[in-house]
């Protein structure tokens, strides 16, 4: 999208604009866009966006693995080769990930391994609010814990995640 769309633009658009205009505010899940699309008119962004969340929401268990599954992990590696899509890329890029040592960039890799290999999903977190310390902070304190829990705080990062970027896609 060229220009933020208005909420009175929002709640006009035909499923295929909306899907078009919102299909990539959840990495690789336009299924979120696609099913909200029926709940306009949106009094608000924050129903706009509740309405998104809610389609995660209601996947079963398996299913929010699967679309956990679709994120990235952070990594400089990602970032260079540009695998990931533009807000990916740009969300880890304003964290510093790119900018990393070689002994940072390591242990990284080993903190996404052993998340995945203990959770079975990669870790997820809001960059944007993090210093590059932080989310190395946050990994140490999240990888040890369990599952369910990881998985409603991937949720919560998600739905931070996606409040901003919806955000840059809408007029305040």
């Amino acid at each position: 999208m060229s220009q933020p769309l208005d909420l009175a633009s929002v709640n006009a658009l035909d499923h295929a604009g909306f899907a078009s205009a919102f299909g990539s505010v959840f990495e690789h899940f336009p299924q979120a866009a696609q099913g909200a699309w029926a709940q306009r008119p949106f009094a608000s962004v924050s129903a706009l966006h509740a309405a998104m969340m809610d389609v995660i929401r209601k996947l079963d268990e398996p299913g929010q693995r699967d679309f956990l599954n679709l994120h990235p992990q952070l990594s400089a590696r990602n970032i260079r080769a540009g695998t990931m899509t533009a807000d990916s890329n740009a969300e880890q890029k304003s964290a510093g990930l790119d900018a990393m040592s070689q002994q940072q960039e390591a242990a990284l890799d080993r903190l996404n391994a052993d998340y995945i290999e203990r959770h079975g999903f990669p870790f997820i977190i809001c960059v944007r609010h993090y210093t590059r310390e932080g989310i190395f902070a946050a990994f140490e304190r999240r990888i040890g814990r369990s599952t369910p829990q990881e998985l409603d705080e991937a949720l919560a990062q998600i739905a931070a995640i996606t409040r901003g970027r919806l955000n840059a896609r809408l007029h305040a």
